[in-house]
């Protein structure tokens, strides 16, 4: 079961083994006490981000204000299908002809 204790939220053995159980992975005992220590401090972090004081603080879609820059959309190569379906071995109305390979 969590607890709280002097300003930390602590995850205890039972529940690692309980969540593993659940997850369906055999993990051993030294696994265990690291994966609760893991979690444990993973909850103190949590619960230091939720004690910051965002009242006055507008939502964000993006942590950056930034835009993305564009280049300009010009072409910069001449169009050469006509060329290239010339010489393929099979083509109509500008697509390429493959034999079927999927019956």
């Amino acid at each position: 079961m969590l607890f709280r204790g002097e300003d930390q939220v602590s995850i205890e053995r039972e529940d690692v083994e309980k969540i593993a159980r659940l997850a369906k992975l055999k993990v051993s005992g030294v696994v265990i006490e690291q994966t609760t220590q893991e979690l444990s401090n993973i909850l103190g972090f949590i619960d230091q981000l939720q004690a910051v004081d965002t009242q006055n603080i507008e939502p964000m879609a993006h942590p950056t204000d930034a835009t993305q820059k564009l280049r300009a959309d010009v072409v910069t190569e001449s169009d050469n299908r006509a060329s290239f379906q010339a010489i393929a071995p099979a083509s109509e109305d500008g697509l390429y002809l493959v034999p079927k390979v999927i019956e």
